[in-house]
């Protein structure tokens, strides 16, 4: 397996999937493979390395709801109670109904609350501007911030439907990380590292960067129009208003492979527990019943293109990943999770077989032909090599 992953992913670099990638593969009792090609900035001659930080984006919403779970289970945050409850502000967002003549937004109140486990599911209202053309129009008629100004007012979108009702791709996992910090009256960060990514070990994950982390920092890169990359710049700090529960954290893969194996493990990593087996069952099961995934199609291209795990293929979620409920052509069995971040970062949990991996590359627009390919075809090699 080894020897075939190494061939794969420097041969993806060699034909441009990626500037540069680090890869880890896991089974619940160490790691299996972890790499490094490529390069960090292109040009730079500095190579990419196992230890290499990158920002993963939507690989945080996992570590999010795993916050979330432990505050379930010692009763400061209930599933299915109004999440207003404990955030005030989520109770005002209305549904967006439309735009009248002049184009001004037309609002009313949900059919019913969000909760924390529409919040998890993506099933609270709540979307993205990049997927969603009618929140794209209503950020344009209110001169709103989108998310990724990192503007703590950014939260404050319309619902796009009645919660509950549909699944869309959206910033509920940001609500769930405000939760979380007035359930438990940390900061996500402080949260994070004193119950969750610090008894994990998981040493280099954080919303900023530590000094050690900006050293080994990859810079993210745009995909131009033939195909070639153009490096961006990379600051140490994002002057962000909030930690992002949705999409801030920067982190290795090496991190990432310790939290998938807490998840094979069913809480427990080493001898740290940090869930019950129970909630772990329950995270990874079927959370929105006959709603499937549904593909995002994009409507800024310059961060991401239309986006499809599996397309045509019936997928659900859990809290927080999306669920494959027949078995994926990669080999991977039905019931396995997965998820990704917008740099073209990816991640799969296979707890029938045992076995999970993290995949790296810092490259916009999502979806990235080169590197969502690239890192299917790592994860064929891994079951070709069991």
């Amino acid at each position: 397996m080894i020897e075939a992953l190494d061939r794969i992913l420097s041969k993806g670099i060699e034909n441009g999937a990626a500037p540069g990638v680090t890869a880890i593969v896991v089974d619940r009792d160490g790691i299996r493979y972890e790499g490094g090609f490529g390069e960090r900035r292109l040009g730079s001659g500095v190579p990419m390395t196992p230890d290499t930080v990158g920002k993963i984006f939507s690989m945080t919403k996992a570590v999010t709801a795993t916050a979330a779970m432990q505050l379930v289970e010692s009763g400061l945050l209930d599933l299915d109670g109004p999440a207003a409850e404990v955030c005030p502000r989520i109770g005002e967002r209305e549904v967006l109904a439309g735009f009248d003549d002049n184009g001004d937004p037309i609002t009313r109140p949900p059919a019913s609350p969000v909760t924390l486990r529409q919040l998890l599911t993506h099933t609270s209202g709540l979307s993205y501007h990049m997927w969603d053309p009618s929140l794209l129009q209503w950020l344009e008629a209110t001169g709103s911030p989108d998310i990724g100004s990192q503007k703590k007012s950014a939260l404050n979108q319309p619902l796009m439907f009645d919660p509950g009702t549909q699944w869309r791709y959206g910033i509920g996992i940001d609500w769930a990380g405000q939760m979380i910090e007035a359930a438990s009256g940390l900061s996500l960060e402080e949260y994070f590292a004193k119950h969750l990514t610090g008894p994990l070990g998981m040493t280099d994950t954080h919303f900023d960067y530590t000094d050690s982390m900006f050293s080994r920092a990859a810079h993210l890169h745009a995909r131009l129009p033939d195909g070639s990359f153009m490096p961006l710049p990379l600051e140490q700090s994002d002057l962000r208003e909030f930690d992002e529960g949705g999409g801030g954290l920067k982190g290795t893969m090496r991190d990432y492979g310790r939290f998938i194996r807490m998840i094979l493990n069913d809480g427990e990593l080493e001898g740290v527990r940090v869930l019950k087996a129970e909630t772990v069952e329950a995270m990874c099961s079927n959370h929105i019943g006959e709603l499937r995934v549904q593909p995002m199609k994009s409507c800024v291209g310059g961060l991401s293109n239309d986006g499809e795990f599996f397309p045509g293929e019936p997928k659900s979620w859990g809290l927080s990943f999306q669920i494959n409920e027949t078995p994926g052509f990669t080999g991977r069995p039905a019931g396995t999770l997965m998820w990704a971040g917008l740099a073209n970062s990816y991640y799969w949990i296979d707890r029938d077989t045992g076995i999970g991996g993290a995949y790296l590359s810092q490259i916009l627009p999502f979806a990235d032909a080169g590197s969502s390919e690239l890192f299917f075809e790592m994860e064929t090699a891994v079951y070709k090599g069991l």
